[in-house]
């Protein structure tokens, strides 16, 4: 049955050249490699602390990796775990682990021994790429995994210069920053070492042949912010999509020419999509930064002149308050799209005030491989809104309780998504997958969203985090929204929690702006009065130094319940 949404509105509000659909071609998401290796040969594919790597040179090294790691017994179809961060390496394994067929499973280095051992034991990982720093912890990890090789290698092993030289390098800031990634790692029995492997292996670009659509490429971890993470079974046609889908997006993209500052993590599905498989299809230039830090970002945008910059809210606040970005060029970048949290207004207009630079806000999940939606890039982008679903992307809004419902334009709802990007399903986890993965490709992604009549689409909240008192709905973001507003709060992040009277209560914690200033919490109750019905004031209020966090600098929810839960 035709609904109001299958009309796509917000077709009409598409930046010019932007197109309704995209061709997907049916390849292996190595072909974005070879293509560009055969078009842009000589053109710089990496770029890391100063020395670079070209298509060409990229693509040897990834098929001699790739005949390594047969030689070591990699089959089509066996996960290999990546704990690597941004690094030449990692760009090099991710496609070599494809190239034979293997399913690559990124891992956050920062992980704990159990989050790890998690990880491992769930992906049924054989073999582990590790960096050094990260060593101990897997080896922490290890048991009770079915890990049998290890993969050993230093960030150190690709910088311009060789280790006895690394205190010459010019940065005090680099050298700061890879002396806390890197470390000695014993000579272990068992253990193999990434430059050996690398000397050793056939340069045969031979693929193994893979299944597009049915194929798994990658098998990627929600971030676990409403439970233990789920595997998320990404296919060689959703990436390959998402990354054609995302380019269309920006049609000042120059292939050949573009270069990418990658500071997000490419172990995460927003970096990995935006700053690498993009990069690689329009042969571009991907930067190397292994974590954000201000100076080393500067610095890059000076010498480099990137002309794509994803990252997430916190990165912008910080260039937009650093009185060198504008002197450095961070206003030139062409597009820079923030995503994997909320953005606020704001920050939007710090950004320009600061840098003199534009920035929109993009909106994907793990299971869309993540993007979705995004705003213009013409000037008309909205910032309360995270824009417009991508070319070939479908939308609608449903009863949160019956998705069979769609719902009116301008009503809220969950958020329904279809398109080539939708996973395939969480990995040994068929419940799972029925609850939100429809047999005609549906995903229900949780959100509970409103679009306007024109198409935009806006979030109103997580569908898990809604706080039901007396049988009303409450949206934690609308109360966050109104704290943050008083002037003594810097942050504020809000949960449900059981109460015996009204089924749950609002519970809020608060950063304060200043530390020296610091609100009540009579004066923060007497503010929501003012500005909230009765049953949305919180009913207990808790003022803290720090709020938990995930990789990204997302407030995670979910642990501030079960605080609540323990006491």
């Amino acid at each position: 049955m035709s609904t109001p949404y299958d009309e796509r509105p917000w077709l009409r509000f598409y930046a010019e050249g932007v197109p309704a659909n995209v061709q997907i071609p049916d390849v292996p998401l190595t072909y974005l490699l070879d293509a560009s290796a055969e078009r842009f040969p000589n053109r710089k594919a990496l770029m890391f602390f100063g020395r670079s790597m070209t298509y060409a040179r990229l693509l040897s090294e990834v098929n001699r990796f790739a005949g390594a790691l047969r030689r070591i017994g990699v089959r089509k179809g066996e996960r290999v775990a990546m704990i690597l961060p941004n690094c030449p390496q990692e760009v090099i394994a991710f496609y070599a682990i494809l190239r034979i067929g293997a399913i690559v499973v990124p891992t956050n280095p920062l992980y704990t021994a159990s989050e790890l051992r998690h990880q491992l034991a769930d992906s049924g990982a054989r073999v582990v790429i590790v960096f050094d720093k990260a060593y101990e912890t897997l080896i922490e990890a290890m048991p009770g995994t079915g890990v049998q090789q290890v993969v050993v290698t230093s960030l150190t092993d690709y910088l311009p210069f060789v280790k006895r030289e690394l205190l010459k390098l010019p940065l005090a800031k680099a050298r700061r920053l890879l002396s806390e990634l890197s470390t000695e790692v014993p000579e272990t029995a068992g253990v193999l070492w990434f430059d050996d492997l690398l000397k050793e292996g056939p340069d045969s670009p031979q693929q193994t042949p893979v299944d597009p659509i049915r194929d798994l490429a990658v098998l990627q971890y929600t971030g676990g912010t409403t439970g233990r993470p789920k595997g998320a079974m990404l296919t060689h046609r959703n990436l390959v999509a998402n990354a054609h889908q995302t380019t269309a997006w920006d049609p000042g993209i120059r292939p050949g020419h573009d270069v990418n500052l990658a500071v997000v993590p490419l172990f995460h599905v927003f970096g990995l999509t935006f700053c690498l498989t993009c990069t690689t299809l329009i042969g571009g230039m991907v930067i190397l930064i292994p974590r954000f830090d201000l100076d080393l970002v500067l610095d890059a945008v000076r010498k480099h002149k990137p002309t794509l910059f994803p990252g997430v809210p916190p990165i912008y606040q910080q260039l937009a308050a650093a009185p060198e970005s504008k002197k450095a060029g961070v206003g030139d970048i062409r597009t820079s799209v923030s995503g994997a949290m909320k953005l606020a207004r704001t920050t939007v207009e710090a950004f320009k005030i600061g840098t003199g630079g534009q920035l929109v806000q993009g909106y994907g999940m793990t299971e869309t491989s993540p993007v979705l939606m995004a705003n213009p890039l013409d000037g008309n982008a909205r910032h309360v809104s995270v824009g417009a679903p991508l070319p070939g992307t479908e939308a609608r809004i449903v009863d949160e309780n019956d998705p069979r419902r769609v719902l009116p334009i301008g009503y809220p709802g969950e958020l329904i998504v279809r398109g080539p990007q939708v996973f395939a399903g969480y990995w040994n986890q068929p419940a799972e997958t029925a609850e939100t993965l429809s047999r005609d490709g549906w995903f229900r992604t949780g959100d509970i969203a409103v679009m306007s009549p024109d198409g935009f689409f806006t979030l109103i909240d997580r569908k898990r985090d809604v706080v039901i008192v007396d049988g009303f709905n409450v949206y934690p973001s609308e109360i966050e929204n109104v704290l943050s507003a008083h002037p003594g709060v810097g942050e504020a992040a809000v949960v449900g929690v059981p109460d015996s009277a009204h089924g749950e209560v609002v519970s809020a914690y608060i950063i304060p702006r200043d530390p020296n200033l610091v609100p009540t919490r009579e004066e923060l109750t007497e503010y929501c009065a003012h500005h909230l019905a009765e049953y949305k004031v919180p009913a207990y209020i808790e003022i803290r130094p720090t709020l938990p966090r995930n990789m990204l600098g997302k407030v995670l929810r979910r642990v501030l319940r079960e605080e609540n839960a323990m006491t």
